[in-house]
């Protein structure tokens, strides 16, 4: 069990650790580089595993701001950090370490101003899950109810500023060119995450929005949370890796996967809000078939125009014109940002409309197979190339928007599902022709408004 090093000279002994290690392996490859010329690129791998393993190990001690700020960037999946982080830093939606139970009963206590015991029936007091902000643990109330109760690490919302200058100064030795609008994007979701009322709202907006036959969701108990506390109904079922475990057929990965993709795109609507932590430890597959969607704090309201923009890519792929996705990459920022977007902006081009061909492919069939090794290795080597940039591009609210849409992709690809795209192209297609005049004249340019996206 382990303690949270919760002030700025615990946490900045940590961030210095990790940096140093980093530079040190930094100063280590460039040596072996001047000395043997045979450097390949074997040895840039063994480099990124090695950064990635050191800035793991430090930040899982430290949770909070700096564990989310690693996992949010490695789900980034654009390019903004070699590909090696995202199988190290995965790692970390399981395996944090949890704070000691004599810590959790006096938070509890703090918070709601009663022990656990008075409170529930039951309380288990080691934590079912553990990940960059808070635990969870199983409690039972008087009236026989299991619950699931969040409980926030302390002074998480004090930590995230000093956490963000720390982290970025190391991930400046990483990433060529500007990071700065990326971070802010972690940073302001960061604040909005550390507040359990508003997730419990948002919890109760998905339960009224989307609860079905087919999807379950947890529902908020306001009278037993705060804003470090999170008390909710209780959602059994297996995650992703059980799920496997027990050699499911054909018939249940498919299931499971088109509740999956179904859900994401049902959430394509006029409200541009969407679940934006699409990893395996959010969601369940339940023993009557439904899907459990879990955790409500990185909820991602987009900009009315980035949504429209972002959407709009799939038609523009399929239709594969030039001229408009011209525009619509100076639209997404794509192209025509960055220190040196001219010299390349055409190299950029031709690599995100190829990159976007790929992506899409899953909507250019009406069932398209998540099994097919062949999709993943050509989306495993565009993100690689994508690294290989002199600098980030793209909106800052691609930070969240590939994260959503990679990470279903990454699930599916696990599932080997096969998944039926007619219905969530029909979706975009409609979502498109509502919106499609504010942003599209009739002449086919996009309007030249003030965008939105910076918001």
């Amino acid at each position: 069990m382990s303690d949270f090093p919760s002030n700025k000279f615990d946490r900045g002994r940590h961030f210095a650790k990790a940096g140093l290690k980093v530079g040190t392996n930094y100063a280590k490859y460039h040596l072996n580089k001047l000395v043997n010329k045979n450097v390949n690129g074997e040895e840039k791998k063994q480099l990124n595993e090695k950064n990635a393993a050191a800035i793991y190990n430090e930040f899982t001690q430290l949770r909070g701001t700096a564990l989310k700020i690693a996992q949010s960037l490695s789900m980034d999946y654009s390019g903004l950090l070699p590909d090696e982080y995202i199988d190290i830093m995965s790692q970390a939606q399981y395996r944090v370490p949890p704070i000691n139970k004599a810590l959790v009963r006096s938070i509890i206590k703090k918070e709601l101003e009663q022990y656990p015991e008075q409170i529930f029936k039951s309380f288990d007091t080691d934590a079912i899950a553990a990940a960059s902000i808070g635990q969870v643990h199983q409690g039972i109330l008087p009236d026989g109810k299991k619950v699931a109760v969040k409980i926030q690490y302390p002074h998480i919302r004090d930590t995230i500023s000093s956490d963000l200058s720390m982290a970025r100064a190391i991930f400046n030795r990483m990433v060529k060119g500007d990071i700065s609008q990326y971070f802010d994007e972690v940073g302001n979701k960061l604040l909005e995450e550390t507040d359990y009322l508003q997730e419990g709202k948002e919890i109760e907006f998905y339960a009224n929005r989307y609860t079905s036959d087919h999807l379950i969701t947890p529902r908020w108990y306001q009278e037993l949370s705060t804003d470090k506390i999170l008390t909710m109904s209780f959602v059994s079922g297996m995650h992703l890796e059980e799920f496997l475990k027990t050699n499911p057929d054909q018939q249940e990965r498919d299931h499971f996967g088109q509740l999956l993709w179904d859900f994401f795109h049902e959430q394509i609507n006029e409200s541009h809000t969407i679940h934006a932590d699409a990893h395996p430890g959010n969601f369940l597959f339940t023993p009557d078939k439904k899907l459990g969607v879990l955790d409500f704090g990185c909820v991602k309201k987009f900009p009315r125009d980035f949504f429209f923009f972002y959407m709009y890519a799939l038609p523009a792929h399929l239709n594969n014109d030039k001229s408009e996705l011209s525009q619509l990459f100076h639209r997404l920022e794509i192209l025509g940002y960055g220190a040196h977007s001219s010299q390349n902006d055409e190299k950029n081009f031709e690599f995100f409309r190829n990159f976007g061909r790929a992506f899409t492919k899953p909507y250019r069939y009406d069932q398209f197979d998540f099994g097919d090794t062949s999709f993943k290795d050509e989306i495993g080597y565009f993100i690689t190339m994508a690294t290989s940039f002199d600098e980030p591009v793209g909106s800052r609210h691609f930070v969240y928007a590939s994260r959503v849409h990679l990470g279903l992709y990454t699930m599916l690809m696990k599932i080997h599902a096969r998944v039926d795209t007619r219905k969530s192209r029909e979706i975009i297609d409609h979502y498109i022709a509502s919106e499609r005049s504010h942003f599209i004249d009739e002449s086919g340019s996009f309007v030249q408004h003030t965008p939105d996206n910076k918001k």
